[in-house]
């Protein structure tokens, strides 16, 4: 099993449409550690860590998000492992 953190920066209409949320769920589900929130900008910063092949299905999921999301770019990149567990909203 190979592990891998991301992390992203989502742009487009992605707050005030429960996007932190909805991330924080399939994170869960797919068995993630790491975090979601807002950033100033109107982007949503997204740290994932876990199995790869989750991690890389949680970065496709955010080229979608919840139903009233609009997003226009998912900027990715690998980041060094963490050590907190679960996956949380800041």
């Amino acid at each position: 099993m190979s592990i891998l953190c991301l992390r992203c920066q989502v742009s487009g209409r992605v707050q005030g449409v429960g996007f932190r949320y909805a991330t924080a769920e399939h994170a869960q589900m797919l068995g993630l550690s790491g975090y979601v929130r807002n950033l100033p900008d109107r982007r949503v910063e997204v740290l994932a860590c876990g199995e790869e092949r989750a991690v890389l299905a949680l970065r496709n999921w955010l080229w979608q998000g919840p139903p009233l999301a609009q997003v226009s770019a998912v900027d990715c990149e690998k980041c060094p492992p963490h050590t907190q567990s679960g996956f949380r909203i800041i």
